[in-house]
Order: C-alpha cells, then structure tokens, then sequence
C-alpha cells in the first residue's frame, strides 16, 4: 500500500525547484500539483498517518548516479518519509524519486517535519563585511576501519526483531 502511494505521488505532482518556499503550507503544493522533496515528503507523511501507520521526515542527501532517473537536484539537500512498519522497523519511502530508500539516501535527521530538522541551522547576529556559503558533496567511496578490525554492515532501515511493534511505538511516534 505504501509502495503504491509513493507511485501515485509521483505521478500525480511535478517536481519543480523553486515553486514552493521551506514555510510554504502544504495545500500549495496540492493546489498547484508541484513542489519540491519536502513537499513530497510531508504530503506521503499526513497521508500515511492518516491510515494509523507512525511515519517520520528524514533530512538528508541523495546520491546521484549517471544511469539513475532521479528528478530532485544533484547536490542538494534531499527529504523522503520512513514509515514504522510491523517486522521490519523503519522503512524509507522517497515520493520525489518513487523509490524505496536505500544506501544512495544518506540520512542526516529525522523529525516530525521540516521544522525539526532542516538540513543547516544557525543564527547570526551583526553585521559583516564577510560573504559566508556553503557547499556540500556526497563522495562514495571504502570504509577502511582503525585497529584492523572490520566494521559490521548496518543498514539505514532496522530491524527490530527483539522489539515487537506496539501501539504504545505508534502513539509515541503520532506525537
């Protein structure tokens, strides 16, 4: 079901950088059927938990590869849903792409929304005579452990087998 409306999602709203503003109400994306990845993420988000299924925003990253078909910008920061799932724990949905997440989403935050977890977050006070950026890039490449022992593999979705998912999980995460 969840797969389904992340291909519906996709298919309904065109991704258009810029049509849509980090403090834009969710009902302009539905009105005009485009926005950006947070829109698409917070829009499967109030679906999903419509149905009683605890769902997350995640803020992060998207790596790009030559033969992907992805529509979010390479480079920039990238948002998707993950979903709590009974046997399998966290699961990412990526409307923006009609992906499942995998090990090309690099998770930085999770939060209710945006709010709680924008990609960068500061405050500067005064004035300056300095232009201040920021760049970002995703490298991929082996993992070389320190002291010669080899790191287990650890996968962005958990499996909670020793934790059964339970209606106090749910509620907690509703909140």
């Amino acid at each position: 079901m969840l797969r389904q409306l992340t291909a519906a999602l996709f298919n309904a709203f065109a991704y258009e950088p810029q049509s849509t503003r980090v403090d834009s109400p969710i009902d302009d994306a539905l009105k005009s059927r485009q926005g950006v990845c947070q829109d698409f993420a917070h829009i499967m988000i109030a679906l999903v938990r419509t149905m009683g299924v605890p769902c997350r925003y995640v803020s992060g990253y998207l790596f790009h590869r030559a033969d992907d078909r992805d529509r979010s910008t390479d480079g920039a920061t990238h948002a998707w849903a993950e979903a709590l799932l009974p046997d399998l724990g966290w699961v990412g949905f990526d409307p923006t792409n009609n992906l499942i997440a995998s090990d090309r989403h690099v998770r930085v935050a999770v939060g209710r929304d945006y709010d709680d977890v924008p990609p960068t977050r500061g405050v500067y006070q005064g004035t300056s005579g300095v232009r201040a950026e920021l760049a970002v890039a995703v490298t991929v490449g082996s993992v070389v452990p320190t002291g010669g022992e080899s790191l287990p593999f650890v996968p962005w979705m958990s499996r909670q087998a020793e934790a059964p998912f339970t209606d106090q999980a749910a509620a907690q995460q509703q909140q």
